[in-house]
């Protein structure tokens, strides 16, 4: 899925603790639809001691309908706000009709998606928070005739309970950007097999 390992750690030593390998595996080891095309990016670098993240696109008929990252938190300490040792930071942001814009109920669609995602993918977590935002953009004076825009933005954290399994909770940020951007949910008994677009690879270059 990624060609290479973009972590750190704060004391600027080589390598990370064991349990962070292991989870850095866990993120290579995540599949996604073929719509789906996630690579690594830049981790950020103070809010824990390790860190890895994934951006990607999902692609529908050649155009882009949503597009996010996930960034994968580790402090061996533990974190009290955390309620664990690894944290999820999850965001997704997706083209919408305009009119679903002005849905009241719209947010709580959003976060919705999210926690049907987790659930689906049996990614179980605790300490969930975030928020789910419309932007609606209009176009005036010489850009009066650039048709106006929507789109919903997703922000979300959690804790998963099992961090020896954090493999489904990437797969389910995974459908959340698919949900977002009006993929239609695979049929019960159907497979997706994932093209290699999302799959650039198992470790370090």
């Amino acid at each position: 899925m990624v060609a290479r390992q973009e972590t750190h750690r704060g004391s600027g030593a080589a390598g990370g603790p064991p349990e962070f390998e292991a989870a850095l595996a866990c993120l290579h080891a995540a599949t996604f639809r073929p719509e789906v095309w996630c690579e690594e990016m830049p981790a950020p670098q103070r809010i824990a001691p390790y860190a890895a993240a994934l951006s990607a696109d999902v692609t529908l008929d050649d155009e882009e309908v949503a597009t996010g990252r996930l960034v994968l938190l580790h402090d061996p300490a533990g974190n009290d706000a955390w309620e664990g040792t690894f944290r999820c930071v999850a965001y997704c942001r997706a083209e919408i009709d305009g009119d679903l814009a002005t849905d009241p109920m719209l947010a709580d669609v959003g976060w919705t998606w999210l926690m049907e995602a987790l659930e689906a993918h049996d990614a179980a977590h605790v300490a969930s928070s975030g928020t789910v935002t419309r932007v609606a953009t209009e176009s005036f004076g010489t850009m009066a005739d650039e048709p106006g825009n929507a789109q919903i933005e997703i922000r979300a954290s959690w804790t998963p309970a099992d961090p020896e399994d954090l493999t489904s909770h990437v797969e389910a940020w995974g459908e959340l950007l698919c949900t977002a951007g009006g993929l239609e949910p695979v049929p019960d008994g159907v497979a997706v097999m994932p093209s290699r677009r999302g799959q650039r690879g198992t470790g370090p270059q």
